[in-house]
């Protein structure tokens, strides 16, 4: 993939934002580790920077003129980042404050695909003052079993718990608003696990090749995510060639339905019954560890990790590149 940006790599001066404030900071740290080695690689004046252990201000203070956010989770891929960047001038990877909101958060994120017709699985939300024993013993009864526990605005499976039986439901509940206040339970989809990246704005957006994911004992959790070898991931999907084709297409409406920018990476399940998909969520700043999923489809499309990190790095901009418009 070429870049076609007025990106200047001369001019440049590059903060990669890595760490950050939420649970998962250590996966952070190894994203945009791996970002700041690909773009110095390639003659970018790219520096580290933690906005856990600096002020934002410093970013303009110091010069820098794009951000390359590798931040994962709260406070980096919720919108707060972003607004930060907005009122800064600086722009920057991914997508903008209001999309990177609505993806963070999976209860709207499910509102809004269902309101375009898009396909999740169903669900029972839980605001705080709605989490009583009763709600929570209910919520086997109304899903089905198994099901899935989850905080609605964390990511890499953190909080996340499979209920098997009504008996676990208080201890996966209990897990879950250890991270949130809020509470979302799905609907469990026996099939098989992909997740599918994107790249490009609008129109212009387009699906890279599917992974499947085949985790040991379908445990694809924080560890198995980021800290072992033990999940199989292909790339190339096997999947036939219609089917990749109706989930690329599926991946890039959800996409452009939160209206994403730059880049993303949907997570789906595919029923085994009827291979119905199903959209689980939407990550608008996904890994780029060595264990990344985006990375590995990108190499699928004859893209490597040092130019996939050039050509997210040239489609940084703002929402409003112009500036505050004055009355």
């Amino acid at each position: 993939m070429s870049v076609t940006s007025t990106f200047n790599i001369q001019s440049a001066k590059v903060a990669v934002l890595m760490g950050g404030m939420s649970a998962e900071r250590d996966v952070s740290i190894m994203s945009g580790t791996g970002v700041l080695k690909a773009l110095q690689s390639k003659g970018v004046n790219a520096l580290a920077f933690d906005p856990a252990e600096r002020s934002l201000d410093d970013l303009k203070r110091e010069g820098f003129t794009h951000a390359f956010i590798a931040l994962h989770g709260r406070y980096g891929e919720d919108g707060s980042v972003q607004g930060a960047l907005e009122l800064l001038g600086i722009p920057y990877t991914g997508s903008g404050v209001m999309a990177s909101a609505m993806a963070m958060d999976k209860v709207m994120t499910k509102r809004v695909w269902s309101a375009v017709g898009l396909s999740t699985p169903g669900y029972v939300w839980l605001a705080p003052e709605d989490q009583t024993a009763d709600n929570i013993q209910a919520i086997p009864t109304k899903l089905g079993l198994p099901l899935i526990v989850k905080p609605p605005r964390e990511g890499s499976s953190i909080g996340m718990s499979k209920v098997t039986e009504a008996s676990q439901i208080q201890t996966a509940t209990a897990l879950a608003m250890r991270y949130d206040p809020d509470l979302l339970c799905e609907e469990f989809i026996t099939g098989e696990e992909l997740t599918c990246p994107i790249l490009g704005n609008g129109p212009h957006a387009r699906a890279l090749p599917v992974v499947r994911i085949a985790a040991p004992d379908g445990a694809y959790d924080y560890q198995n995510k980021y800290f072992t070898d033990d999940v199989k991931y292909h790339c190339p999907s096997g999947l036939p060639e219609a089917e990749e084709t109706k989930i690329q297409r599926l991946v890039v409406a959800a996409y452009r339905a939160l209206g994403c920018r730059g880049w993303g990476r949907a997570d789906i399940m595919l029923r085994a019954s009827d291979r119905k998909p199903f959209l689980l969520e939407m990550n608008t700043s996904p890994g780029m560890t060595s264990h990344s999923l985006v990375p590995m489809s990108a190499r699928a499309a004859g893209i490597s990790y040092e130019d996939l990190c050039l050509t997210l790095l040239a489609s940084a901009t703002l929402d409003h590149p112009q500036g505050p418009v004055h009355a």
